[in-house]
């Protein structure tokens, strides 16, 4: 009797249990459904995503061609201040377009628009050079006495072996940027440089071939770039368009722009405000920091320059050579907050 209540006991656990399996089928097959159901909804917005990716990219492509297309045009035509003045502003329009543009688009894609808007405003320094009148050519008066030369030579000899306490030297300053649009300093070492706002406003800068030298550029310059330059501190106010880098090292940059693109550098610490991202190719130990310069009249420049100073992307950085979406690029980092405190002044 006791063996039949128990095996009936048993047998009415089991179908306990049959039963409790039973009503838990439902429940599996129906979260498996809506886990089936979120898959779909992620696929079918991610297919979305792509097709307003791509449409952006199509229209992109289009308007970026049209107006690469006008600006050539007016740059092979520029044979007026106006054309120019025209094609300069149709540029920043590309500029911005370029920026806007850069969350969607392919690295290549990327590239490929800033490798053509560094030429085209290359043409444009180029072509304003050529606008400028030429410089009549006279004969120097003649010094009255040899002893008279003599002095004139060893006062620059002088000058020279001043090193940094000596300011540039006119001639040596813009014997290589004649162009009235073109301005900065080259071939220079153990100096100090300095251009005001009324020197700077909306003209291209450049640097080049600097060694162990300090530049302060007060104002807002169209574009800036710096080359072959070794161990300098470059500070510069609000820049309109892009600041291009190339075969520097041991240098500090501090700048605002809309555009930053650095290329075969090393070992640079960049203060940056950026409103697109920073882009970097070929390059190694490369640090960013927030951009802390200010002067006098620094509100007025960047009001002239046309920045959006709440949109900074000082640390959203390209590199060009490092594709890995999932690793960090060895080649830049973020520079430490301790590390930041400096007196430019």
């Amino acid at each position: 009797m006791e063996a039949a209540s128990y095996s009936a006991a048993v047998v009415g656990n089991g179908d306990m249990g049959s039963q409790r399996d039973l009503n838990m089928v439902p429940e599996r097959l129906q979260r498996r459904e809506q886990e089936r159901q979120l898959e779909v909804e992620k696929r079918k917005q991610k297919r979305q995503n792509q097709e307003v990716e791509k449409e952006k990219s199509d229209f992109f492509a289009a308007a970026f061609s049209r107006e690469r297309a006008a600006v050539e045009e007016l740059l092979e035509g520029g044979d007026s201040a106006e054309r120019l003045e025209e094609a300069a502003t149709r540029l920043q329009g590309l500029q911005k377009l370029l920026n806007d543009s850069v969350l969607f688009l392919a690295a290549y894609d990327l590239r490929q628009g800033q490798e053509a808007l560094a030429r085209l405003q290359a043409a444009l320094a180029e072509r304003r050079q050529e606008l400028q009148p030429k410089k009549r050519f006279a004969f120097k008066t003649r010094k009255k006495d040899a002893a008279s030369a003599s002095k004139v030579d060893a006062a620059r000899g002088a000058r020279l072996t001043e090193g940094i306490r000596a300011s540039p030297q006119p001639l040596k300053e813009e014997r290589d940027f004649g162009a009235s649009w073109v301005c900065g300093f080259s071939g220079l070492e153990f100096q100090v440089l300095e251009k005001r706002a009324e020197d700077l406003h909306q003209r291209d800068v450049l640097l080049t071939e600097l060694n162990n030298c300090t530049v302060r550029l007060y104002g807002n310059p169209n574009t800036l770039w710096l080359t072959k330059a070794r161990n300098c501190t470059v500070l510069c106010g609000p820049v309109s368009a892009s600041v291009f880098l190339e075969d520097c090292s041991d240098c500090v940059l501090v700048v605002a722009c809309q555009q930053l693109r650095v290329h075969t550098t090393k070992d640079t610490r960049i203060f940056l405000q950026v409103t697109s991202r920073a882009i970097i190719e070929d390059c190694n130990g490369i640090q960013f920091a927030p951009y802390t310069w200010t002067y006098p009249g620094i509100d007025k420049d960047f009001e002239g320059s046309g920045l959006d100073r709440s949109k900074n992307n000082w640390n959203d950085v390209d590199d060009f050579n490092w594709l890995a979406r999932d690793m960090a690029s060895p080649n830049w980092s973020i520079l430490p907050e301790e590390e930041r405190m400096i007196q430019w002044d």
